[in-house]
């Protein structure tokens, strides 16, 4: 299958070199000829040791990319779906996926621009809950793999073509795909904004003092579980609002010794913090912890915790201190209506099943 890996980071990497050594024709698109030239091979290190792949294609030519693609892989974080989305529209193709690596509901944006470059497009998108790996690169070719995901759920848009969707990326990730529903109900798995915000606030002392700090090792103690607990039952309660059906992935289940196995499977959080790659300086205001996960991630669960009608009062306590920490407002960043979906239920329902 031909595969568009969209972005340079650590699961733009994984995914390239996963694909390529699974027998997919892949094209990796990088955002400058340099960085292309830089990942004309790259290097993968896991469990079976360390060995180098080379991508069909690397290229900074974003058409070159996508061109005949069957799914377009976009792994970046949400804060680049308004500047992809007018550059990817006029470029996709009647029957392509496009994949977001979580999405934070920007299948909705992507989905939007296409309908107002042309109306009537055929192209599914769709987001899970989280990144299909964990991964870190270790420089500009060497991509390091901890874990692969064992449980990906992912919500289509529109879901009328679902059916489509979730054979296209089953066959990129055979076993794994788990449909959750709509788009909106995929944006709901997204654990990034359960884990991330309590973990960087609740360790801000230590991510400014150490030069490097691992929040998920020292930094998540029993503390700070029962409050991402208690911010992830906000979730829940607003899926279960929506009308969303169980499973609902439950974080507490990444750090379960039994039980329903989470997205990463199980010790995936042990494997995590003895890696040693997760020990890594955080900038507060400048980290996609903050930036994505915080002000976007939160205030997408609390405009559609408003929505459902649920409380959400811990979101909106992380929410207001990554605003006073970056002097920001970060509320209305990323909002249904802002996505383009109507305010009315009804209406919403129809444009997440039969798109615009």
């Amino acid at each position: 299958m031909k595969i568009a890996v969209l972005g340079g980071g650590n699961g733009a990497f994984a995914a390239a070199a996963d694909f390529t050594e699974a027998g997919h024709d892949v094209r990796l698109w990088r955002t400058s000829a340099e960085a292309a030239r830089e990942a004309s091979t790259i290097t993968v290190r896991d469990s079976r040791g360390q060995r180098a792949t080379t991508p069909a294609l690397v290229t900074a030519d974003l058409a070159a990319a996508i061109r005949g693609a069957t799914l377009i892989l976009a792994p970046a974080p949400a804060t680049t779906h308004e500047a992809l989305a007018p550059q990817l529209a006029p470029l996709l193709e009647d029957g392509q996926v496009v994949f977001l690596t979580p999405g934070t509901l920007g299948t909705i944006i992507l989905a939007r621009a296409l309908h107002a470059h042309r109306p009537g497009a055929r192209v599914a998108f769709a987001e899970t809950g989280t990144l299909p790996w964990l991964a870190r690169k270790h420089g500009p070719e060497l991509v390091a793999i901890t874990v692969r995901a064992k449980r990906l759920p992912v919500g289509v848009f529109p879901l009328a073509l679902a059916d489509h969707a979730i054979a296209t990326i089953g066959a990129a990730f055979p076993g794994v795909i788990e449909p959750c529903g709509d788009a909106l109900s995929g944006a709901l798995m997204n654990a990034g904004p359960i884990i991330h915000p309590p973990l960087i606030t609740m360790n801000a002392g230590p991510l400014e003092h150490f030069p490097k700090w691992d929040i998920h090792k020292e930094g998540t103690q029993r503390s700070i579980r029962r409050v991402t607990d208690a911010l992830d039952a906000e979730r829940v309660a607003t899926r279960e609002a929506l009308g969303y059906a169980a499973p609902h992935f439950p974080l507490a289940d990444h750090y379960a010794k039994e039980g329903p196995e989470w997205c990463y499977g199980r010790g995936s959080h042990d494997r995590l913090t003895d890696s040693g790659d997760w020990r890594e300086n955080i900038v507060l205001t400048e980290h996609r912890y903050m930036r994505e996960d915080t002000r976007l991630g939160l205030s997408l669960l609390i405009d559609a915790g408003r929505a459902a009608g649920v409380p959400t009062p811990l979101a909106r306590a992380f929410l207001a201190i990554g605003s006073a920490i970056c002097a920001e407002d970060f509320l209305e960043s990323r909002t249904l209506a802002r996505c383009g979906l109507p305010a009315d239920a009804a209406g919403r329902a129809k444009v997440l099943r039969d798109g615009f």
